[in-house]
């Protein structure tokens, strides 16, 4: 049998078609455009998503026997406002994760609301990106059609809901709306009053692995899928990514070197730390996750190579730092070139190199900005260690990852065994899994990964950089917080 597995991105819509051995097929993507209307404002067409989803499925069946496609299941952006109104009909723009108007209801949120109250009802505070203060947003500033709001929804459920006609969500998406009660997976009544909005406007919640529904039958002619093809809830990106890579069960990690970095902590129990540090969601096996996301990360090194150095060479770079220089760089670098989230949640944070002298070299410079953000991912790292959560290895993916140099800094600055799995598909990966376990040809989601992911490599830390990291470290930890009133005062 066949699954589809939906990654919808910000830039497009990544589709891959994948048989139950968890043998990649094919994959095909489908690009749609991004509407900045303001500075600082990111919305998109719903309506885009969804043609390229039925432009994107009949090209991906070309040559393959459609009528063996048995589910579909998506992993998509999360915190995006998708709403509708009484005929189901998209009312505006969706408000997607990296638009930056709500600063005004973030504050309300975290200073009059309080964060002491936010983390209660819903284990997270306030962020820009989060789709509660898009509401607040909406309710201020476009108050008629704010009344028009039938249904709230996220991204890859507007996809969910143009498939199978079902209004649904699933719980690790809807952890990142500040509408959702985490520990017990149902909606906050609480936060719901705050938006001033109604239970009955909210999604039908579903684990990630559940079936929602079956397709509607005019979509299944459209895709050219048979009408019993199992609709999964699916999941958010990042848990969907998680699945893909078989970061399921207690203390498993995953850490996402992409223009963002991520690292992923599967938790068999609900779990917040006292600063909310980290996101506490619900995860896509069943159970729990902590997150922490680095808003710079890949996106460091290849500022420094292209703006700054000017040359696309990164591993001719990278070959001039060798072994012997790792743990005795004299230079630090804070990777906040676009402020930061985890765990500091600074949107005033800065970039900056320290230690700087005549002798600094070109391979200082790109060793430093290696090592900052391997030094920011261990902050996250240690808050979830202070949770009492045990972990001795992770995955680790995305473009940074594919550098062997950065791979090493990694594993030695975390002291953490680092795999390599086999196929490395992303969120789309995870949404098809996900459909395997929603029409029963696997019976959970840890069986599904640990009969499909396959670890090809694994970079040992060694004890002796382990140590020479360990001091620099501590001292790398000491900068932000001499700097951070500094950040403020640069900024006014």
């Amino acid at each position: 049998m066949y699954y589809i597995g939906i990654d919808l991105g910000t830039s497009a819509a990544k589709l891959i078609l994948m048989d139950e051995t968890g043998k990649i097929e094919n994959i095909v993507s489908r690009e749609y455009p991004l509407e900045f209307p303001h500075p600082g404002w990111s919305q998109q067409n719903p309506e885009d998503w969804v043609k390229a989803v039925e432009e994107g499925v009949p090209e991906l069946l070309k040559g393959f026997d459609a009528g063996k496609v048995a589910g579909i299941g998506a992993g998509g952006q999360m915190h995006g406002l998708v709403v509708l109104d009484e005929q189901d009909r998209v009312i505006r723009p969706a408000i997607l994760w990296n638009d930056g108007r709500t600063s005004k209801e973030v504050d309300y949120l975290n200073q009059e609301i309080g964060m002491e109250r936010l983390s209660a009802y819903t284990a997270n505070i306030a962020f820009a990106g989060f789709t509660a203060p898009k509401l607040l947003w909406m309710r201020k500033n476009e108050p008629e059609l704010f009344q028009r709001i039938a249904k709230i929804m996220l991204p890859k459920d507007y996809i969910n809901y143009v498939l199978s006609g079902v209004h649904c969500t699933d719980v690790s998406d809807a952890s990142g709306m500040l509408l959702f009660d985490v520990k017990n997976k149902c909606w906050s009544k609480e936060m719901l009053e705050i938006c001033g909005v109604r239970e009955s406007q909210m999604a039908k919640i579903f684990e990630s692995y559940e079936k929602v529904g079956t397709i509607l039958p005019e979509m299944a002619k459209k895709l050219g899928v048979p009408e019993t093809t199992v609709i999964a809830a699916g999941a958010g990106d990042n848990a969907a990514a998680a699945v893909g890579t078989g970061t399921v069960g207690d203390g498993a990690c995953n850490i996402s070197l992409g223009t963002s970095g991520t690292i992923f902590i599967s938790s068999d129990q609900f779990r917040v730390d006292a600063h909310n540090a980290l996101h506490s969601f619900a995860h896509a096996d069943g159970h729990y996750h902590l997150m922490g996301c680095m808003l710079s990360a890949a996106s460091c090194n290849k500022w420094l190579m292209e703006d700054i150095l000017k040359t696309t060479d990164f591993s001719g770079e990278q070959a001039a730092i060798t072994e012997e220089m790792l743990g005795r760089n004299h230079v630090y670098f804070l990777p906040y070139l676009m402020g930061e989230r985890s765990p500091i949640n600074d949107t005033n944070a800065r970039g900056t190199f320290v230690g700087m002298t005549m002798d600094t070299s070109r391979a200082d410079l790109v060793q430093a900005v290696l090592e900052g953000v391997a030094f920011a991912i261990r902050d996250s790292l240690e808050v979830a260690r202070s949770q009492g959560i045990v972990i001795e290895r992770s995955n680790i993916c995305g473009g940074g990852a594919k550098s062997p140099l950065w791979k090493q800094i990694m594993a030695n600055v975390l002291n953490l065994k680092l795999d390599i799995v086999e196929s490395e598909q992303g969120p789309g990966m995870g949404g098809a899994m996900l459909a395997m376990v929603a029409d029963g040809t696997y019976g959970s989601v840890k069986e599904v990964c640990g009969r499909l992911v396959h670890i090809v490599d694994t970079i040992e830390p060694d004890p002796e950089l382990v140590t020479r990291y360990e001091e620099r470290y501590q001292k790398f930890r000491k900068i932000y917080p001499a700097m951070k009133g500094l950040f403020t005062e640069l900024l006014q």
